[in-house]
């Protein structure tokens, strides 16, 4: 797994243009505030959502059936006919969780905010937390969807902490099932990320700090995402890929359709989404 230094450096890539994370990086400073800044910028966690009153409660939310696994808490039984307006209200949020799908609009919109997220999702799925992935182990302060459910769970990290608005990055990884424009997920192999893009691409070979990382989509259609938003992604050698395959792929600037690339199966491991 990438370690939460190299996971700080591809927030701060996705800042600027693709051009120019194919020929050199920026100062690590210009990309961070200092530990103690970004202690500062904290603001208090969201709080939930006011409760119903006592005379008239929410139905339980439940999940949708046609998905099991994968459904939002929301979308469940009919809100009681005194309350139209918050039904009204709330109609699109089952509808925005149960998709799970990342658009460069909508929710995740460069527009977007903490508050309109609590709004998109229910106050009671986010919070505003420390992540991993600053440089030299520290913490970065994210907006957290679904935290304590793996499989719904994102991380969004803002350019201005204070307001908690501006997207900086949408981070998908781990049991996530996010999907992120073009259909990208998590575990999707090379060969589809390439059909996708419509042309090979750079990757960092697995021997570098940022191995398996997107360095250059060649122009393919991954290198401009409808909404203006950037995507990068980072592959780990698939299962049961020998060390000497491994010990081929090695270098900056590997192309994927090489032989030594395709050889190590390679499979995404990290999305990260953001805004220049």
């Amino acid at each position: 797994m990438m370690d939460r230094f190299t996971r700080g450096l591809l927030v701060g890539l996705l800042a600027v243009p693709s051009a120019a994370l194919a020929q050199g990086q920026a100062p690590l400073q210009d990309r961070w505030p200092a530990p103690t800044q970004q202690m500062e910028q904290r603001a208090p966690a969201a709080t939930d959502a006011p409760a119903e009153p006592a005379a008239k409660p929410r139905p339980q939310r439940r999940p949708q059936a046609q998905a099991p696994a994968q459904a939002p808490e929301g979308g469940g039984e009919a809100a009681p006919a005194a309350a139209p307006a918050r039904r009204a209200a709330g109609g699109a949020k089952p509808a925005a969780a149960s998709q799970r799908a990342i658009a460069c609009s909508g929710p995740f919109a460069k527009s977007a905010t903490h508050l309109s997220l609590a709004s998109a999702f229910d106050s009671k799925n986010i919070t505003f937390t420390e992540v991993d992935g600053g440089p030299d182990g520290s913490k970065l302060n994210a907006s957290v969807l679904f935290p304590d459910d793996p499989q719904r769970r994102l991380e969004v990290l803002w350019k201005d902490e204070g307001e908690r608005a501006n997207i900086n990055v949408i981070v998908v990884a781990g049991q996530s099932t996010w999907t992120a424009p073009k259909g990208l997920k998590l575990g999707m192999p090379l060969a589809a990320v390439e059909k996708l893009n419509g042309k090979p691409f750079k990757l960092q070979g697995f021997d570098q700090d940022s191995g398996g990382n997107v360095v250059d989509w060649q122009g393919g259609a991954l290198a401009s995402l409808p909404g203006g938003c950037n995507v990068t992604l980072r592959f780990v050698p698939g299962p049961k890929v020998t060390d000497e395959a491994k010990a081929q792929a090695i270098g900056e600037g590997l192309v994927s359709s090489a032989a030594t690339v395709k050889a190590v199966k390679p499979v995404v491991a990290e999305i990260l989404l953001g805004y220049p």
